[in-house]
């Protein structure tokens, strides 16, 4: 079992930045890639970027692509959503996930935060 926890979420203004983190306990999420989804009221969820166990890999889905980076520190067992340039489109509840698998769908997580409500305003 992997425990997640996120923190990092606030209400900021368009244009500023934000840094999530995903504090894992339980089994190392080195075992694991680990992704970054959100949710907005009345939308599903949404994949928002991945990053693979060891870090060499990464993908972003095009919405954030350029002003987010996903990053991770097993020793740490933290990873980390760097958002800059937010968007007021970018407010929702953004979750961590973990998965013995690839991909951005978010069946494919095995594991989930509760979660950490961003908002930014325009």
């Amino acid at each position: 079992q992997v425990q997640l926890v996120e923190s990092g979420g606030g209400l900021v203004q368009a244009g500023d930045s934000l840094r999530l983190s995903c504090a894992a306990s339980g089994r190392t999420v080195s075992n694991y890639a680990m992704g970054w989804f959100r949710q907005a009221p009345g939308k599903e969820r949404a994949f928002v970027a991945a990053i693979s166990w060891a870090g060499g890999s990464t993908y972003y889905a095009d919405s954030v692509k350029g002003r987010f980076t996903i990053s991770r520190d097993n020793a740490k067992n933290t990873v980390y959503l760097q958002m800059n340039s937010l968007k007021p489109e970018d407010t929702a509840v953004y979750y961590c996930a973990a998965t013995e698998l690839w991909g951005t769908t978010p069946n494919l997580y095995d594991y989930w935060g509760q979660g950490t409500q961003v908002t930014v305003s325009s």
